[in-house]
């Protein structure tokens, strides 16, 4: 993995926390990891999680309350 790609990774998965943790919606969160433009940030969500993030954030809740 080149460094480019580690810090992306990384923008994602606090972008991800944000939206878990502190309820961010993604152009929020996407903005306060670094990325101007909703739309792109949404695009490399979802490349890299599979799901755009609302759909992967509300999957994750679904997830989390069945485990409570």
């Amino acid at each position: 993995m080149s460094p480019l790609q580690f810090q992306k990774q990384l923008r994602l998965q606090e972008a991800r926390r944000l939206m878990l943790s502190e309820r961010l919606d993604a152009a929020s969160a996407g903005f306060r990891v670094g990325y101007n433009d909703a739309s792109h940030f949404n695009r490399e969500y979802k490349r890299h999680f599979g799901l755009p993030p609302l759909r992967d954030v509300e999957r994750l809740w679904e997830n989390a309350d069945r485990v409570v």
